[in-house]
């Protein structure tokens, strides 16, 4: 084992569903280069703690629930004050690159005019402070519309923003229920090499080229696929067998019509290009990384931030408790513990913080804490390097997610509850709950049945638990006589 500390590169996507992924062994695609980042471990139970995109990554970049940080929804912007895990790195001789899409900052209200979003370009210095030395950021497909990011800024070069953002106009809107969603699935048309995943894996590239040779560095890449719009180039498209497989999960109003189907067929196909977009990209990552000679110096991770309901349930998008929405595609590849592992485990997404810190050989604990305000020192991430050591199976008996201030979750093994927050009598409480075991599409809610009482039981009280033990931590504005700036 060397001794000089490990590079680490976390790759990241967006609206990623597990069983879009093949290190597991049930892919409905294969994606060979995703699954080399499961050589050590493929975990297949990891839950995002607040499947939105803002939430998802506002936790992740803090080692927090989104309720302790005040990022619970897709709205406003993350604070600078709350501890970060790539400013521990930075703190530890680290040089840091964020690459991609942050979706840090929501503070533009939905339905702002085209390009009235954030500048993120002119902001660059400010978003530098989350703990980056470098920064290029695409801000998301949809949101090139609004913000102003580097990428808006590769297009706007070439006389290409104001089309690009009149296709992503014409290319359809979000909606959660599968049956209004209006996706056209217009390929790109805007030439592969503008395509945004594909410059964001130029980038990342550029980086870990142009990269200090003398101290270790961190990269953040971070994919914008394969969210919507559908939109993968029509050469991409033609490499995806077009299929028409009926197997989507019922929802509460029975199965879809037909021509909700025949949408989503054409846009599964699309889905599945994107991701074969992506995977192509982690395999050029992979390569450099392997001719500059430092693959085996370098620990690697994958995860994304929530999944895609593409149907199931009848819904579509994300923000959804369900496994297709809630439950994200995690490997880790560490070079000293190439063992090969399925982890069916829970564990949350949050704990691949305290994992980059862990492998970094900080203590994620006293690195994403502060004394003062009070309760930024409640961090509940947790490592996962004694899963790839071998000294654990588990690291948790059970996640917790939330979301919009409409749901909280806990899943274990056996179990998934969810209680719905927006009701109006107090004896009468939204929940579900399933056995996993018995039911693993997640279909049969047996929360009334008597033979589940004491599950549920169990479930009410971790909730709770997690709840009473993550306060919201404070924050500070003011200035201070004498504060030290």
């Amino acid at each position: 084992m060397s001794h000089r500390k490990k590079n680490i590169v976390l790759l990241m996507t967006d609206q990623h569903r597990l069983d879009h992924a093949s290190y597991h062994g049930y892919g409905k695609l294969d994606t060979p280069n995703i699954d080399r980042i499961a050589e050590s471990v493929g975990f297949t139970n990891c839950v995002s703690v607040n499947p939105v995109c803002t939430p998802a990554r506002a936790a992740l970049l803090t080692g927090k629930y989104t309720h302790q940080i005040g990022m619970t929804a897709m709205s406003g912007d993350l604070s600078l004050q709350h501890p970060t895990y790539p400013r521990a790195l930075q703190e530890n001789g680290y040089r840091t690159y964020g690459i991609g899409k942050f979706h840090w900052l929501q503070g533009w209200k939905f339905g702002c005019p085209i390009g009235q979003g954030h500048p993120l370009t002119s902001i660059k210095e400010d978003m530098k402070q989350f703990g980056f030395h470098e920064v290029w950021e695409a801000s998301g497909k949809q949101l090139v519309s609004r913000n102003y990011c580097d990428y808006a800024e590769h297009l706007d070069r070439q006389g290409l923003l104001e089309k690009y953002r009149e296709f992503n106009t014409r290319s359809g809107m979000n909606t959660n229920l599968a049956e209004t969603q209006n996706f056209t699935g217009e390929p790109f048309p805007f030439g592969e090499e503008n395509y945004m995943d594909i410059v964001i894996g130029d980038h990342i590239i550029k980086a870990i080229e142009d990269r200090p040779k003398d101290q270790p560095f961190f990269l953040f890449g971070s994919f914008v696929g394969p969210h919507p719009p559908y939109d993968a180039p029509q050469s991409y498209l033609d490499k995806v067998a077009y299929e028409e497989i009926d197997d989507f999960l019922p929802g509460p109003e029975g199965s879809l019509t037909e021509e909700t189907k025949q949408r989503l067929f054409k846009l599964r196909r699309s889905y599945k290009a994107m991701i074969t977009i992506i995977d192509e990209q982690v395999g050029r990552i992979l390569a450099k990384l392997e001719e500059q000679g430092i693959l085996d110096e370098t620990v690697i991770l994958f995860t994304a931030d929530h999944g895609e309901m593409m149907g199931d349930h009848g819904r579509a998008q994300k923000q959804s408790p369900y496994r297709a929405s809630a439950v994200v595609p995690t490997a880790i590849r560490h070079p000293d513990y190439l063992h090969g592992i399925i982890n069916d485990l829970p564990c949350e997404l949050i704990d691949l913080t305290a994992t980059i810190l862990d492998a970094a050989g900080i203590d994620p604990q006293k690195a994403l804490s502060k004394d003062w305000p009070a309760f930024h020192d409640r961090v509940p991430c947790r490592s996962l390097l004694p899963i790839l050591t071998g000294e654990s199976e588990k690291i948790r008996d059970y996640a917790f997610s939330e979301c919009f201030g409409e749901w909280h979750m806990i899943q274990s093994s056996e179990w998934k509850y969810i209680r719905y927050l927006r009701y109006d009598d107090p004896d009468q409480v939204p929940e579900q709950l399933y056995d996993l075991r018995e039911d693993p599409n997640e279909v049969h809610n047996v929360i009334n049945n008597p033979a589940y009482a004491e599950a549920a039981e169990w479930c009410r009280r971790r909730r709770a638990y997690v709840l009473d033990r993550t306060p919201p931590a404070q924050l500070q504005w003011a200035p201070i006589i004498g504060r030290s700036r």
